[in-house]
């Protein structure tokens, strides 16, 4: 497999030639969302310059060509992800929405009291949230596991937590906070095991590996088209066919029906019966090209170049003293690292880098529950991406010298 051409990448992304307090700008906050390559911002300004319109139904060219382009990205989607059918493709705002459309539009015609959903002490908040109001209005149970020692989801713990009343397994491919993989076919396996579904919150996978949703075993897969270099608005519910047309609509308005009276209404089949109203358009056009640029690229190149600027990181900061560094290593962790720096504020962390045009994460990356399990309130965060180089971690832990010795100074 060959390496990416890291330097010829970086010219894809005009914010990279940036300079931020007079540096030049490092950007280290991909999890978080990440930067455009030119790719998406010229199908941007394509489609809003030559073929805007809205779509479905318009019996004129412009309507026609967007509706054209807007399906078109639907079917790219799901040979991205390897959906068996891109009908099982539903367009939402976020993976935030495709998690909450799940949790109502399945949960509040499915579950009864007592039945139990089980998720993990890692999870993003965007996959706590919901399944606690589904517990407030339906009485279900929601069960966490936590980490082993090893820092990685305890399975055997989840195996003594799944039983017969759990109804769903909610989880995460990639771990926004410590960049580890979750093992999804074996967690597939126990859920499956007991009549349950696994619902995957894939927003920091499917911009670093390869996602093939039939191979994990997922029954609902979800993900952001921000965190794949695509504009801010589109994301992805996929869920198995037959699932997503047992359930009811999540909202109403125009596009998911099939007849309105005054009275009453029927619903039209899926993906529209889950997209009320004007769609992101634009942003669906924008997704389609990221994830040609991905293709373009590969994917695995991609995560063999996260998983080493990971590696590389760890290192570079274990030989510091006063850093603490949170999460396991391995070949499952991806370009994602969480540290501190002893007895000074993460917020103050990033400031500080900031003046230095480093751009890291700080606070509690919504994932409160995991933060309480590595006994910190908040971290900062550095997270990596396809034009992350070497010499930029580099110049992340020169500076991370600064700010430590700083603080040390001035306590």
């Amino acid at each position: 497999m060959a390496d990416l051409d890291v330097m010829r990448l970086r010219r894809d992304f005009p914010i990279l030639e940036r300079r931020v307090h007079d540096a030049p700008l490092v950007y280290l906050d991909s999890a978080a969302s990440t930067q455009k390559p030119t790719a998406v911002l010229d199908a941007l300004q394509d489609f809003y310059r030559g073929h805007y319109a809205n779509v479905h139904r318009g019996a004129y060219t412009l309507s026609a060509e967007a509706t054209d382009r807007f399906e078109a990205a639907r079917a790219r989607v799901g040979r991205f992800i390897n959906a068996p059918t891109d009908r099982s493709v539903v367009f939402v705002r976020n993976a935030t929405e495709g998690i909450n459309l799940v949790a109502h539009a399945w949960g509040r015609h499915e579950l009864v009291a007592g039945d139990e959903i089980v998720v993990t002490v890692a999870e993003h908040h965007a996959n706590l949230v919901p399944w606690h109001l589904l517990a407030a209005e339906r009485k279900v149970v929601i069960r966490g596991v936590p980490l082993g020692g090893d820092g990685r989801v305890d399975l055997d713990a989840m195996a003594a937590t799944i039983g017969p009343r759990t109804r769903m397994v909610a989880t995460f491919h990639v771990s926004n906070v410590l960049g580890v993989v979750n093992d999804l076919a074996r967690i597939a396996a126990m859920a499956h095991a007991v009549g349950a579904l696994l619902l995957v919150d894939g927003a920091q996978a499917v911009a670093h590996l390869p996602v093939d949703v039939q191979a994990l075993g997922a029954d609902a897969y979800v993900f952001s088209g921000h965190k794949v270099g695509a504009p801010t608005g589109i994301g992805v519910l996929w869920a198995r066919e037959e699932l997503l047309s047992s359930w009811p609509p999540f909202m109403g308005g125009g596009e998911m029906i099939r007849t309105v009276t005054v009275e009453s209404s029927t619903y039209a089949d899926v993906p529209a019966r889950f997209e009320a109203g004007t769609p992101a358009i634009a942003e669906a056009v924008g997704l389609h090209a990221a994830l040609d640029y991905l293709d373009g690229v590969g994917l695995d190149a991609i995560w063999a170049h996260d998983r080493e600027l990971g590696r590389y990181a760890l290192e570079r900061l274990q030989a510091l003293d006063g850093i603490t560094l949170y999460g396991p290593e391995g070949d499952d962790r991806g370009g994602i690292v969480p540290f501190n720096v002893d007895g000074v504020h993460p917020h103050d962390v990033a400031s500080a880098l900031d003046a230095a045009g480093i751009a890291v994460r700080a606070g509690h990356h919504c994932a409160q529950p995991l933060m309480s399990a590595l006994g910190v309130q908040s971290t900062a965060r550095a997270s990596f991406w396809l034009h992350t180089t070497h010499g930029e971690i580099d110049r992340l832990v020169e500076e991370l010298v600064v700010v430590r010795d700083f603080f040390a100074v001035n306590a």
